[in-house]
């Protein structure tokens, strides 16, 4: 089978550090025949800036790939959800046939151990911070495809939080966006239940600023649109809020 260009080239800054090892490994067992050639082109430092949209998207998409085979194997099972979700992700994104790449990708990632600390620290080097937002909404909503988000899959979401450089609060706002109490609701606000009605107007006003959807299109249409959900559930969760304490 043939590769796409987004897997074996155009990748951008993850052909270095610990992420171009793991994309080397798993390409190299993809590509038997020609798996040295791979290994060694996955090696290098990599350029600290000047890349196109399309190496910033698929640089993208295989830090969410590496990323989501330690949150499917978290609770010791793949769930056939978990899979479906990100299949369904890449084949909006990518098409049909670079989906199926990715899929053989994500299997034999799924065979290797991820050392979260330093994927996570090349993340966070070369990803801006609303793309490594965006990079967390996504992990979550993997854990929760299969309608629940065990404890070892939030231990392992939080460690990657870490990672990457997000805020407890901000991760937990995230993580409070696949929880639909009104105690979710201020957390995904990033406030304590106690905050006055100017605290809660405040944060929602520099919340739907931060996350604005324009902010990751370089990362291509299906990204911006699961920025746009994410935007939508603090929307929602502010009119909870303002709903329960009769705001006008």
């Amino acid at each position: 089978m043939g590769y796409g260009k987004w897997i074996t080239g155009a990748l951008g800054w993850v052909i270095g550090g610990p992420i171009g090892g793991i994309a080397g490994f798993v390409i190299g067992s993809l590509l038997d025949s020609n798996s040295n050639n791979v290994r060694s082109s996955y090696g290098g430092a990599g350029r600290a800036d000047g890349y196109s949209p399309i190496e910033e998207r698929n640089s993208f998409m295989v830090c969410l790939l590496v990323l989501a085979s330690a949150v499917m194997k978290a609770d010791g099972r793949i769930m056939k959800s978990e899979l479906e979700y990100v299949k369904a992700f890449l084949l909006r994104n990518f098409g049909p046939d670079a989906a199926k790449e990715a899929s053989l990708y994500l299997r034999e990632l799924l065979k290797k151990d991820v050392d979260i600390g330093s994927v996570g620290a090349q993340v966070r080097s070369y990803m801006n911070y609303d793309s490594r937002i965006q990079l967390l909404h996504f992990l979550a909503g993997i854990a929760q495809a299969d309608g629940i988000v065990s404890p070892e899959e939030l231990v392992i979401l939080r460690k990657i939080a870490a990672a990457i450089g997000i805020s407890l609060r901000e991760s937990e706002a995230i993580f409070a966006m696949f929880d639909n109490g009104t105690d979710a609701a201020y957390r995904i606000l990033e406030i304590d239940r106690s905050a006055t009605d100017e605290e809660v107007k405040r944060a929602y006003k520099k919340l739907a600023a931060q996350h604005h959807p324009d902010k990751v299109a370089s990362l291509g249409y299906d990204v911006q649109k699961a920025a746009e959900e994410r935007f939508k559930k603090i929307s929602e969760a502010y009119e909870k809020i303002k709903r329960e304490r009769g705001i006008n």
